[in-house]
């Protein structure tokens, strides 16, 4: 099977390595966005997927654009029988999404209908839903409204967040696409209908996403703060100036006194901050125009007292 791979980030990566070391498949070329500047001196960096396929001597081919016909003719010069699309950033347009034999077979990282969008891992985590997963499906004109091939999933537990979460389901999700990929070739796999009644959307991540709430039950802000970390990170403002958490978990869900967002104690290096129901610690905090610190230093330096409160 030729397989033409479209996909940007580290997520997408993963699935790119296992389409390379199955011997049956060929990735006749990468898609991927254009290279983007980052850190603090804005340094032109290339997307992880282009870096692995250059790595691997697949060509790279990096347009702005899909529209009107703008890969058109690279697709009768590849021929790929699939294309495979992990996180690649653009929709694809219904030239695109017609030209394969076995379609455009997506790995999306909720389970549909559940969390269509940018952010399903985030909004997953920070919902404290009980499991997590991935759905293979076939592309159709929308967002991840396709018909659905297969889905795995695992728990979500209390010492998750994104970045295990997204590790977890990148290596699912990449087995996922071989063995959906295979099933198409072999004939032995048929998709089937999203129920739009069960469908919701997961919306990029903004800003104000990450401001954190502590007037909700411990759990829910446990979660919540979880599914942002370790990045873009949750944040609340204490005494006029915002405080970001690095490291954040649930210490009791009720038997707590206190107002929501007031410090409680201050023991052993731990902030501990009351919630509408129970409390969470504090272990780690990235304050406004300083360094990543621990907890500990944070109220040595005095940053911190008793009966402060985070505020929204």
């Amino acid at each position: 099977m030729k397989i033409l791979f479209m996909g940007t980030p580290d997520f997408a990566a993963v699935s790119l390595a296992h389409l390379l070391d199955q011997p049956d498949f060929t990735v006749v070329g990468v898609l991927t966005q254009p290279d983007k500047p980052k850190g603090r001196h804005m340094t032109l960096t290339p997307p992880p997927v282009k870096v692995m396929a250059l790595e691997k001597g697949i060509p790279v081919w990096q347009p702005a654009t899909l529209k009107d016909g703008a890969i058109a003719e690279l697709l009768d010069e590849l021929v790929p029988d699939a294309i495979a699309v992990v996180a690649y950033g653009k929709l694809l347009p219904e030239y695109v999404l017609n030209y394969p034999k076995y379609g455009c077979v997506n790995v999306h990282g909720s389970l549909l209908p559940a969390y269509r969008g940018a952010a399903p891992m985030q909004r997953s985590i920070m919902a404290g839903d009980e499991t997590v997963g991935v759905t293979t499906m076939k592309m159709a004109k929308g967002m991840d409204t396709g018909d659905m091939y297969l889905k795995a999933e695992m728990p979500l537990t209390l010492e998750d967040d994104f970045e295990s979460v997204h590790d977890g389901l990148a290596d699912m999700g990449a087995q996922l696409l071989v063995h959906t990929l295979h099933g198409l070739e072999a004939g032995t796999l048929k998709a089937h209908p999203q129920d739009e009644r069960l469908a919701t959307h997961a919306a990029k991540i903004e800003k104000a996403d990450c401001l954190l709430d502590f007037d909700r039950p411990a759990r829910q802000v446990h979660f919540y703060a979880r599914g942002l970390t370790p990045v873009p990170l949750p944040f609340a403002y204490l005494n006029g100036k915002a405080v970001k958490f690095t490291s954040l978990s649930l210490l009791t869900e009720n038997g707590v006194l206190g107002t929501p967002g007031q410090v409680i104690a201050l023991d052993d290096g731990r902030i501990t901050v009351a919630c509408r129901e129970g409390a969470v610690v504090i272990d780690g905090v990235l304050p406004e125009g300083k360094k990543r610190m621990s907890g500990a230093d944070f109220i040595r330096g005095r940053g911190i007292s008793l009966s402060d409160t985070f505020t929204k």
